[in-house]
């Protein structure tokens, strides 16, 4: 077992443990996913991505990567632009999720140029210089080493090619933050109870959210992968923000 630590949520793990932990969270939520996601928002989450697949620009003929994409909004949305053409790889490495998002563009009927690779975001398993356009979203969070999850989806893209990062972020005024925190820890986990049953796996994710490097920091550290013309957009005052840059 690994002597280094890592946090998950609150607690402080084992590094080589906390994948395996995460894993447990999303396959004991994965049935109520998108309906939480729903309560927890009021919706706002679906205007949130909408947003983040407007920004990718998605083409015809390109070929896409959404990392940890679990239901799969992310990679619907980068399909329907495709129309056929080029590909899209749908990734996470949680078995449950993956499958979820099987079932969504396949009853979309988005098939024939789709694909599914389970996979850790931290070893991407295709060729450097491969895809136009990649993305993680609400993913980096629950990655053990980010920084690593930033290089991988690096070398993956080809010159000239875009990542964006859609993820909860840090509230930039403190009324926003001040009332966040107590709907966040006070309703979330309860919600989570009962309609999904878990009320743990929902205080682990509004914790995982509070350890999420700012703004700021996940700029610096997509700018250490070797991502250009870094850039972040405030979404719903910093409560999520849309992080991107290129590979020139």
């Amino acid at each position: 077992m690994s002597d280094s630590k890592t946090h998950f949520g609150n607690r402080k793990v084992p590094e080589d443990r906390k994948a395996s932990l995460v894993a447990d969270v999303f396959r004991s939520v994965a049935d109520k996913y998108d309906l939480m996601n729903d309560l927890m928002s009021f919706g706002i989450h679906r205007l949130w991505k909408r947003y983040a697949i407007q920004r990718a620009a998605v083409r015809p003929g390109q070929c896409v990567l959404d990392v940890a994409a679990g239901t799969a909004d992310l990679a619907k949305g980068f399909a329907h632009r495709l129309r056929g053409q080029g590909a899209l790889v749908v990734t996470d490495i949680n078995d449950a999720m993956l499958e979820l998002g099987r079932q969504e563009l396949t009853d979309a009927g988005l098939v024939g140029n789709v694909h599914y690779v389970r996979c850790d975001a931290e070893t991407l398993p295709f060729a450097e210089n491969k895809f136009d356009v990649a993305s993680i979203g609400f993913g980096l969070r629950n990655v053990t080493r980010q920084q690593r999850a930033l290089e991988s989806m690096y070398r993956c893209l080809r010159p000239g090619g875009r990542v964006l990062i859609l993820e909860f972020s840090h509230p930039t005024l403190d009324v926003i933050r001040k009332l966040y925190d107590v709907y966040s820890y006070n309703a979330l986990p309860k919600l989570g109870h009962w309609v999904a049953g878990d009320e743990d796996s929902y205080r682990y994710l509004v914790e995982s959210i509070r350890r999420q490097p700012p703004q700021d920091e996940l700029a610096d550290m997509m700018t250490e992968a070797g991502f250009e013309r870094v850039y972040y957009h405030n979404l719903s005052g910093g409560i999520v923000a849309l992080h991107m840059g290129c590979k020139l």
